[in-house]
């Protein structure tokens, strides 16, 4: 009988030994979160085309506050 509690403790050692250790260690990593960034206005050129076109246009057209030119008599 001693013979074979002896044999079957030393199998189920063996058993299981090797599938304790079979997956070996569990490394755990946490993932950094994600950085959550705002998506840039797809029309952020826009305003300072039509700003640029207001100051080029009032530039163009001057002034028209100019006094007319006396008439000729002739």
């Amino acid at each position: 009988m001693k013979k074979i509690a002896s044999t079957v403790l030393a199998l189920s050692l063996a058993l299981s030994s090797t599938t304790a250790f079979a997956g070996g260690p569990v490394v755990v990593v946490e993932e950094a979160a994600p950085a959550v960034e705002a998506a840039s206005p797809r029309s952020g050129w826009i305003v300072p085309v039509i700003i640029g076109l207001v100051v080029i246009c009032a530039i163009a057209c001057g002034n028209d506050d100019d006094e007319p030119a006396p008439a000729v008599a002739g």
